[in-house]
């Protein structure tokens, strides 16, 4: 028989080993957190694969994290949401949160991850209307769709480029008429996405051959684009949340660039209707021209350079007349992004 101080010994070493197992156990297999409500943008397509992948392959859940997803129509839609509460996160056009942020009453909604480190903003054009560069825009008529977020940024790029723009018609158009009313050769030229109007463009049967997309980050754009932003109240009471929501859109990332073929599988089971050829096609433009660039490989995904977010607050201000010029912080909060080894992709 054990005596009495062995047999407490023995007792302590087993709710030893019981709570190392169960901590264990928890590292393995973190609580899952409440609710996270993300807002995308806008309807699911191609470009918001990494998302749906992060979703379908379970990375949300590795996290801890239960992602509730939906979509605005538009960025000041998602900010809005973000705004109020009625959703955690969201994606949303930084430049469309910078002018937000402006307003006497605005909620102070940060951005905490950089999703296209180069926006799609565009201008589309048909060759055949003899537009093939930049310069080729002066005597043509552009069509310009309303709160069109191009078009927010289009007077800046005409300036960084000598473009006179009393030379330019502008024509007022509805959103939902601007790749027909450029079909038709209503108008020369719209401005856009690129991954939106040029793959829908093709998708009508307009040939690449004839369409000239103009993007404005290869005539002296500075700005980002689309970013994960986040509620304040939300930020300050889950940080780890945010910090995983992160983390699981990186994975995302990285499945999407290494497989896109796989990955239009998954956005496709979200759609109704899309073309698998179409949504492929969008997907690896915004990969290529947003997402993975240049800056990306250099410096990894998410984070931004305090010089160019300057540089590009100075082009928005061609547009819009500020109270106050915002600093990189007052936008940008890097806290939540994980280390520079942990963000790098080729």
């Amino acid at each position: 028989m054990l005596k009495r101080p062995t047999l407490l010994l023995s007792r302590k070493i087993c709710l030893t080993l019981a709570a190392l197992v169960c901590a264990a156990f928890a590292a393995a297999h973190p609580a899952r957190a409440a609710t996270l409500h993300f807002t995308l943008d806008r309807a699911i397509d191609g470009a918001a694969a990494p998302f749906i992948v992060a979703a379908s392959k379970g990375l949300f859940r590795a996290e801890g994290l239960t992602v509730a997803m939906n979509a605005a129509t538009g960025s000041q839609d998602a900010i809005a949401r973000v705004s109020s509460g009625d959703s955690d996160m969201g994606l949303a056009d930084i430049n469309a949160l910078i002018r937000y942020r402006d307003k006497d009453d605005a909620v102070p909604v940060k951005a905490v991850f950089v999703f296209y480190n180069q926006p799609p903003y565009a201008i589309i054009a048909r060759k055949s209307r003899g537009i093939a560069k930049m310069s080729d825009i002066e005597g043509k008529t552009l069509g310009v769709a309303e709160n069109d977020l191009a078009a927010r940024l289009w007077p800046a790029i005409a300036r960084h480029n000598g473009i006179r723009l009393g030379k330019v018609k502008t024509e007022k158009i509805s959103a939902a008429v601007r790749e027909p009313i450029l079909s038709a050769g209503q108008v020369d030229a719209v401005t856009g996405f690129s991954f939106l109007s040029a793959i829908n463009l093709r998708d009508r049967g307009i040939p690449a051959a004839d369409l000239a997309v103009l993007r404005f980050a290869d005539y002296g754009s500075e700005v980002y684009g689309h970013a994960l932003i986040v509620n304040p109240k939300f930020a300050t009471s889950n940080p780890d949340a945010v910090k995983a929501f992160i983390r699981a859109t990186i994975a995302g990332i990285r499945l999407t660039v290494k497989d896109p073929a796989r990955a239009i599988d998954d956005v496709l089971a979200q759609m109704s209707g899309g073309a698998r050829d179409v949504e492929l096609a969008r997907l690896r433009a915004s990969i290529q021209d947003n997402i993975v660039t240049d800056d990306v490989k250099q410096h990894g995904l998410g984070g931004i350079n305090d010089d160019r977010f300057a540089a590009g607050v100075s082009q928005i201000a061609e547009d819009h007349e500020f109270r106050k010029r915002p600093l990189p912080a007052d936008i940008f909060d890097d806290t939540f992004l994980p280390p520079l080894n942990a963000r790098k992709i080729n």
